[in-house]
């Protein structure tokens, strides 16, 4: 592959997962804006990116497999422009919502496509490598919506933001056009529209009881509803999956325990990651006094440990196999958020940015092993479902984290801090509430996952023998 096509795959994950960081930035400016979201509305003005995302990462994953992953990649820039300027243009908040949520279907098929292009274009020795340049190409994703969204909410506005986008994703299709070879298609591969309805919707119904809890009781009749929704569609999407001739993904493949491992320390790390995002412009602007701006810059720290530790992480991987490096790696992203929790008007940055530090060496340990865990898990052949399964955890992950921190935080914080900095106080204890919560549940999560590799062998042979497995 050439360093220009990996330059340009490289941009278009960065873009797609920079947008979903990128709104964070924007939500005082969203919730005094015109269009006038309630708490709920500006939960899904967040999450609808990632719900739609997480939810067709798997299908839009087959779809590049069977159809081209070059067509799937411009298809998926096509749709991101298009829900950047509905977006842009939204004057109330469910066509700002729809608008994340066609942004959110653009990127589902962007990043499996990128992922799947790369391991069919690399040599197998050049694999791993290429692997951990795509996860931080991700990770600095965060960085780049961080700092997108923080300069539009500094010298424009929400709308330019995602106006932004447009002549953005048109130049990324250029030079998808001029610079990534098409890769063969495969029209074998199970695309299966039935499957990956009721896939959607089981994902669906469970975040929007996560998300609506506070609002309606945990023990409500809708919130019980989704949640029984959720389960009974994931129950039916599992017998409709082992009957199936060609079934979209088939349940059997998660009887690999280190499969299993890896798609839930994936899902971990974005769970606690993202769960940072929502609460950090929100504390940098409330208690801190931040402008926009300096509120984007203030998570470069962030990336540090992403883009300088991921080769010690896989030198780890290497010597002792992916479970050292997986269970330190979730551990400290746990430590950090417990760090962060305790911030509080009077938290210097200096000692802010030092907690913002341990989360990133946590998330560059861990990553590249969890990603090379479940991509190497699955044949070549289906490069796109694998790359879309690891993206669905990334992302499943992301909403979930949103939606557990935002909640915890308006349960227990109903003020506005924007209007009356004397509540700043309120709403950093109730963040520290949040965010210990969040680290709780993240760190009995890393327990069942250096469980799962412990139990899967996870040694150095076992390790590049699954390298090899991928790489066939």
């Amino acid at each position: 592959m050439s360093r220009a096509a990996l330059l340009v795959l490289c941009a278009c994950v960065l873009v797609a997962q920079g947008m979903v960081a990128a709104v964070n930035l924007l939500i005082p400016q969203l919730a005094a804006s015109t269009l006038h979201p309630g708490p709920g509305q500006l939960l899904w003005a967040v999450d609808a990116y990632v719900i739609v995302f997480a939810a067709l990462l798997i299908p839009a994953g087959a779809l590049g497999d069977r159809y081209g992953r070059k067509g799937a990649l411009l298809a998926g820039l096509g749709l991101f422009a298009a829900g950047g300027a509905l977006s842009a243009l939204a004057q109330d908040p469910a066509v700002l919502i729809a608008g994340r949520g066609l942004c959110g279907a653009g990127a589902a098929l962007i990043m499996p496509a990128t992922m799947s292009v790369l391991v069919h274009l690399t040599a197998p020795e050049r694999r791993p490598q290429a692997l951990a340049t795509w996860t931080l190409s991700a990770g600095l994703g965060g960085l780049a919506g961080n700092v997108g969204g923080g300069l539009a909410g500094e010298f424009l506005t929400w709308r330019a933001l995602f106006w932004a986008v447009v002549p953005l994703a048109a130049l990324l299709a250029v030079a998808v056009a001029r610079t990534v070879p098409r890769t063969p298609s495969r029209p074998d591969a199970a695309v299966d529209p039935l499957g990956a309805l009721i896939l959607a919707g089981a994902m669906f119904a469970v975040v929007f009881g996560i998300i609506e809890g506070p609002s309606y009781g945990w023990s409500s009749a809708p919130v019980l509803t989704a949640f029984t929704a959720g389960a009974a569609l994931l129950a039916a999407f599992t017998a409709y999956a082992l009957r199936a001739a060609r079934p979209l993904l088939d349940p059997r493949i998660f009887a690999s325990r280190k499969l299993r491992a890896g798609a839930l320390g994936i899902g971990a790390a974005f769970f606690g990651l993202f769960s940072l995002f929502f609460v950090n412009a929100q504390y940098l602007q409330y208690a801190k006094g931040f402008s926009p701006a300096q509120t984007g810059f203030a998570i470069v720290p962030l990336t540090v440990g992403m883009a300088l530790v991921p080769r010690l992480g896989a030198r780890l991987q290497q010597r002792t196999g992916p479970r050292l490096p997986v269970g330190l790696g979730l551990g400290l992203i746990a430590g950090g958020l417990l760090l962060v929790s305790t911030a509080d008007a009077g938290t210097p940055y200096a000692v802010y940015a030092c907690y913002l530090l341990v989360l990133s060496v946590g998330t560059g340990l861990c990553a590249p092993s969890l990603t090379v865990t479940v991509v190497s898990s699955l044949p070549p052949h289906q490069a796109g479902l694998g790359s879309g399964l690891n993206t669905a955890a990334r992302e499943v992950g992301a909403a979930l984290g949103v939606a557990v921190v935002g909640t915890v935080l308006a349960s227990r914080f109903h003020g506005n801090p924007a209007a009356d900095p004397a509540q700043a106080a309120a709403f950093t204890d109730a963040m520290g509430v949040a965010l210990r919560t969040v680290a709780a549940v993240l760190l009995a999560a890393s327990a069942a996952v250096v469980a799962g590799y412990r139990a899967g062998g996870g040694g150095r042979r076992r390790s590049a023998g699954a390298g090899d497995q991928g790489a066939s």
